[in-house]
């Protein structure tokens, strides 16, 4: 197709003929050719669905006419689909409010809108971008609330599943390792024994915390701003726009958004999204302590701890043979590394609010996305790909149980503190065992010394 001249109130623009948006979204373009990055699929389908309820809120308040309103709702469920997503074309790093993406979906709609009516794609007639598809909205309520229905749908559809299906991998090793006695390990030093059951134990009650912190941010999220229009005071939005809009969200969404008890907060602060956002960086900092537990109890195969067996997934190295390396884990490392990075950006996004408006919402709805994204497709490898196919060495963990010094402590009630480290230090000087020490030098009995480790070491 050829160019097409669009019109906006600074003048002509042309856009390519085969596009559906016009003349804001084409200035957009051009403007801000910064990273190549856009928002979201899950944002833009968010953004529609705001979209369709709006036509279809107004249609029954009689604002805007039934034959208008069809073709939109109809476009709007298109983009919803997936479909048009080659539209999309204003880069992250825009306009602070959001408005060149509000404009570029809003141009979209009654392009295709105004294409299933008279065959001719684009264009402001017979359907407006900002008369119709926009009515009742402003960008400044229509982002926010966007950001919140995106998150939530990431949150339901692909973190939440894949973290639970994280914990039960954890869990299932914690009862298959529960009677495996190993050293434990404080400041990177042996300490009293633990059983590998413990520490996967433990591994799984982390993912399940985050999941708590997870669903109370969510609760903040489920507030949208709808209905605030510019400044949070709902200016032309019917006073039943609002509730009716959210309430047909809420039904499509399958998740209970309620209009927001403050417009003015919801616009001019950004504060349940940058709560998200830091749930999402505790997650990851819990990833990256599990991570790097497994790829130490792993490490070898016979110069490290090697208490546990990583799932040989593909070849270690460019110029040493046979090497393995824990490349699960390692992505794990790299996601969450991202995932705290984005959280920065979020956090100095939120600080953006100045009087009535937010103006860093486009980068705070990329880097939130993101780390919901990344987040849930690392934690499902993890569990499939690492975490299931997991298995421990009994021996070694035994016998490294059996060599560490820290068994002196079982001694401590019976001989006292002082007498049980100089045990210690004999029995590291001599490389021999703590049970080796106390029965040579008869500090206890056979009888005496088994009951004594039994409890750590069987």
């Amino acid at each position: 197709m050829k160019d097409r001249t669009e019109h906006d109130a600074m003048g002509e623009v042309e856009v390519p003929g085969e596009a559906y948006f016009g003349a804001q979204t084409q200035r957009a373009a051009e403007n801000f050719p910064v990273s190549g990055l856009t928002l979201q699929p899950v944002f833009l389908r968010s953004l529609a669905l705001i979209k369709r309820c709006a036509a279809q809120t107004n249609s029954s308040l009689g604002r805007l006419a039934r034959e208008l309103a069809g073709p939109v709702i109809q476009a709007a469920r298109e983009v919803y689909a997936g479909r048009h997503m080659d539209q999309f074309i204003v880069d992250v790093f825009q306009t602070g409010s959001g408005t060149s993406t509000n404009m570029n979906m809003n141009e979209v709609l009654a392009g295709r809108a105004n294409e299933i009516i008279s065959g001719t794609r684009g264009g402001k007639s017979p359907v407006h971008p900002n008369d119709h598809v926009n009515m009742g909205q402003s960008s400044n309520d229509v982002f926010p609330s966007a950001i919140h229905i995106a998150a939530v749908t990431a949150l339901q559809t692909d973190l939440l599943p894949a973290l639970e299906l994280l914990r039960e991998s954890l869990s299932r090793k914690a009862d298959d390792f529960a009677d495996i006695r190993k050293p434990g390990r404080t400041h990177l030093q042996d300490a009293v024994p633990v059983t590998l059951g413990l520490e996967f134990g433990g591994y799984a009650s982390q993912i399940q915390n985050a999941i708590g912190r997870l669903l109370v941010s969510r609760s903040d999220m489920l507030l949208l701003a709808v209905g605030g229009t510019a400044v949070g005071s709902g200016m032309n939005a019917h006073p039943d726009f609002a509730p009716a809009v959210i309430r047909l969200i809420a039904e499509e969404s399958g998740s209970p958004f309620c209009e927001t008890n403050n417009h003015f907060a919801a616009q001019a602060a950004q504060d349940p999204a940058v709560a998200m956002s830091g749930a999402l960086k505790t997650l990851a900092v819990s990833l990256i302590k599990i991570a790097n537990d497994v790829r130490w109890l792993g490490s070898g195969p016979r110069c490290g701890l090697g208490e546990i067996q990583l799932p040989a997934l593909q070849p270690g190295s460019s110029s040493m043979p046979g090497k393995v390396n824990p490349v699960l884990p390692e992505a794990v490392l790299q996601a969450a590394a991202q995932v705290i990075g984005n959280d920065c950006t979020v956090t100095l996004a939120g600080q953006a609010g100045s009087f009535e408006l937010n103006t860093m919402m486009p980068v705070m709805a990329y880097n939130l996305l993101q780390s919901i994204e990344l987040l849930a497709s690392v934690s499902a490898l993890f569990a499939r790909r690492c975490i299931d196919g997991i298995t421990a060495d009994r021996e070694r963990c035994a016998s490294m149980v059996e060599k560490s010094l820290s068994l002196a402590a079982c001694l401590v009630p019976h001989i006292g503190y002082d007498e049980a480290a100089m045990v210690s230090r004999r029995a590291y000087e001599t490389g021999k065992t703590i049970r080796e020490t106390v029965l040579e030098e008869k500090i206890v009995s056979k009888e005496q010394a088994e009951k004594l480790f039994s409890g750590m070491l069987t």
